[in-house]
């Protein structure tokens, strides 16, 4: 018979998926939530918000018996989730639901379902001595490019906590994950110049050029598909480049002024975002060129939306040896989506990705997670206290 979560576990999912904290929203209700949690149990969270201070990352740190707030392990996690429009729930998504031992709900997998585990370990956390402490790490828009999260990072680097290592609870069925590739997007808008179909020599045609530059991505993604650089170690075993939106013309009559292209590449580690990047700007600066040789009111403006890196840690670190102790399922596999894992690698913060749930849920309608997940992560989250007690 599988394992079910304590009832402490499965209430806090459910008040966590009623938070409606879509991307588009604000995660304020969700933040004032945990840190009123957090105050009960004597702990005061930093919080850094947005520009506009419409949402906020948190960061929690359970200091060791000194006192000390240096070393420790960081437990990750994003509050914000992906739209449900559109999709054909057959129950309310923000209303969670458990049906034959599953829990269906926004964010049940994706991630909700670890950072309730946390939220309801929170007071085991000060119980007893902390022989090094615990850090907890909220961020708000992983979903749109992992954009929060930089300034957590940041804040954490300032700080000088220094952490020894990392646990990132995206959904990976409690396997240990050391390895994903980077996440960039990029939109490209092409402003052309407007005139009657008939007239062509008096336009300029925005889409004309956007497919240009829509075949150069093409041909990019052919080259790496052909000559690498490889690892054998992920499903798609190569960088994939693809444009995934394009928005352009009025009318089947008139030679269209505008087109945007919105594409993205997911990369290996062994590929510099920032050298592909720049290739890509390049295309768009020729063809700005040819825009403007056409008439000089047309041209190109590329913009990145956002540039995540990615995550290749040793299956021989120090990481990943604590957390097969506590619980995770070793794997020597690596995952083509990203996370926020390789911000904290970045930032010298050893990392791994390991959360109950199966990434194949994430994002679809009925998002659901097995209740024996949720029981995994608690057993995982009270060895890794144990260890942090001594």
């Amino acid at each position: 018979m599988s394992r079910l979560p304590t009832d402490a576990a499965l209430n806090e999912v459910v008040r966590l998926i009623s938070l409606d904290t879509t991307s588009r929203n604000s995660n304020l209700p969700l933040i004032d939530h945990v840190v009123e949690l957090l105050k009960g149990v004597g702990i005061e969270p930093t919080l850094v918000p947005d520009a506009e201070g419409t949402k906020t990352n948190l960061l929690a740190s359970f200091p060791a018996a000194d006192g000390s707030v240096q070393g420790g392990i960081v437990l990750s996690a994003h509050t914000d989730v992906v739209p449900v429009d559109g999709q054909p729930w057959t129950s309310d998504p923000f209303a969670a639901e458990v049906r034959d031992q599953r829990l269906y709900g926004r964010g049940s997998t994706d991630m909700k379902s670890f950072l309730a585990v946390v939220l309801t370990k929170l007071a085991d956390f000060v119980a007893q001595p902390l022989s090094e402490p615990i850090h907890l790490a909220l961020s708000y828009d992983e979903e749109v490019g992992c954009v929060g999260a930089v300034s957590l990072v940041d804040r954490i680097v300032e700080l000088g906590l220094k952490p020894r290592g990392c646990i990132v609870g995206e959904p990976t069925s409690m396997q240990i994950i050391r390895g994903h590739k980077s996440m960039n997007t990029m939109s490209v808008h092409f402003r052309g110049v407007a005139a009657h179909s008939s007239l062509t020599t008096e336009g300029v045609n925005a889409i004309a050029y956007a497919a240009r530059f829509v075949d150069f991505v093409e041909q990019v993604a052919a080259d790496f598909r052909a000559n690498g650089p490889f690892d054998d170690a992920f499903p798609v075993p190569f960088t994939t480049t693809t444009a995934n939106m394009i928005r352009g013309g009025i009318a089947i009559n008139t030679i269209p002024a505008d087109c945007v292209v919105d594409f993205e590449f997911r990369g290996l580690v062994a590929v510099d975002p920032d050298e592909l990047i720049a290739r890509y700007r390049a295309e768009a600066d020729r063809l700005d060129g040819l825009m403007k040789q056409a008439n000089p009111a047309a041209g190109v403006d590329f913009q990145v939306m956002s540039s995540s890196p990615g995550l290749d840690g040793a299956l021989d670190s120090e990481i990943v040896r604590l957390a097969t102790d506590w619980g995770g399922e070793p794997s020597e596999g690596k995952v083509t989506y990203g996370t926020e894992a390789g911000l904290f690698a970045r930032a010298g913060i050893p990392t791994v990705v390991c959360g109950p749930g199966d990434i194949a849920q994430a994002h679809t309608p009925n998002e659901f997670i097995d209740l024996e997940q949720i029981a995994r992560c608690e057993d995982f989250i009270d060895r890794l206290i144990a260890h942090a007690r001594g």
